[in-house]
């Protein structure tokens, strides 16, 4: 059957015992040294990365007030430059107005002696209409 040897089991327990000894001195002790470092320095991070949320701010209120400026300045030069085309069109079409009442003159002042040769043309034409109007009542 099953025998337990008592100098088999203090020689696995002393093996055991300094297999734990050497793994805690290689093996564990740097790994929670390791750790302890790693935990360390994310707390260092996190605290840098806590102060570059001041500075974060301040750049994005800078680019705030910078975005905001160039928007002013785009607004007062859009102003200025519809103001300016406004001018032009004004401008422009006063020109217009005027070219067109001067050939509104010139239009009336065809159209008046046109009138004029067109009332002498009937005027002269008037005694032929009445013998036609004399030949036509003669024939009813």
């Amino acid at each position: 059957m099953l025998d337990i040897n008592p100098y088999l089991l203090l020689a696995t327990l002393a093996v055991f015992l300094t297999l734990i000894a050497t793994l805690n001195s290689w093996l564990y002790n740097p790994l929670f040294k390791y750790m302890s470092k790693r935990d360390d320095i994310i707390k260092n991070d996190m605290q840098k990365a806590g102060s570059n949320d001041n500075e974060i701010n301040n750049l994005k209120d800078k680019a705030d007030n910078i975005v905001m400026n160039a928007k002013l300045d785009a607004a007062t030069l859009r102003e200025k430059v519809i103001a300016d085309a406004k001018e032009l069109v004004e401008s422009k079409l006063e020109a217009r107005r005027a070219e067109l009442a001067v050939e509104y003159i010139e239009f009336e002042k065809s159209l008046n002696e046109s009138k004029v040769a067109l009332e002498n043309d009937l005027k002269s034409q008037v005694p032929l209409f009445k013998d036609a109007l004399n030949a036509k009542f003669s024939q009813i």
